[in-house]
């Protein structure tokens, strides 16, 4: 059975988390995600059993609730956010694992994470549109929240923004990636052909949201 200290030692493994103990009773002791000061995972002992407090996906909460009698609606928590998982050896640790990293998630989850993921997904030698992209991360709608979120990339060596033209295919303006012909020289060391400002979205574009552009494809990368 699963004792505090391992539960503890699990959600410090997340990036960038710490530990407290926020009301001066040492059977409460949260993790927390540093920045937001937001807590993912709570632990206390009630009635004899090491309890957890988790944020849920509003699509699993149910879905646990009912395989696993043990987990039951948050404990003095909002019930249609939080499950509250009662460790009694009645749960596989790989499940009490899954629902910690699933809190993790929805706490630390927010639309630039999501952009970020999504150009990550534009392989070399293609390029999406802001569009696109958008949709990828979740809501097609943020086309604009993209070009903010790209122009604040805090890690360009591994978030390819470059790759991410308008819907015209025109790439961004001097301001971007270093200075004027910047992204094309970017573009053009992964084999995108750039003329006028511009790339051929049919020959180097995604296809919608899926990891493929003609190029690619053709197996000219």
């Amino acid at each position: 059975m699963l004792t505090r200290e391992e539960v503890l030692a699990y959600g410090l493994s997340f990036p960038d988390t710490y530990q407290e103990a926020p009301f001066h009773d040492p059977n409460w002791q949260l993790v927390r995600v540093k920045g937001s000061k937001k807590a993912f995972l709570w632990t206390y002992e009630r009635d004899g059993k090491l309890n957890l407090n988790v944020k849920v996906d509003p699509e699993w909460r149910d879905f646990w609730r009912s395989v696993y009698p043990s987990v039951i609606p948050g404990w003095h928590q909002n019930k249609e956010h939080w499950n509250t998982i009662i460790i009694d050896g009645s749960i596989p640790q790989k499940d009490v694992f899954r629902m910690i990293d699933e809190s993790y998630e929805r706490v630390t989850d927010s639309p630039s994470k999501r952009i970020y993921e999504a150009v990550k997904r534009i392989p070399k030698g293609c390029v999406a549109t802001y569009g696109q992209v958008a949709e990828m991360a979740g809501d097609k709608k943020m086309a604009r929240a993209v070009g903010n979120a790209l122009h604040k990339n805090p890690d360009p060596g591994n978030i390819p923004c470059h790759r991410v033209v308008n819907a015209k295919g025109e790439l961004a303006g001097a301001f971007a990636f270093g200075g004027a012909l910047s992204q094309a020289k970017l573009l053009e060391n992964e084999g995108v052909t750039v003329v006028d400002g511009k790339v051929d979205l049919k020959k180097y574009g995604m296809r919608h949201t899926e990891e493929i552009c003609s190029m690619v494809e053709a197996g000219l990368e």
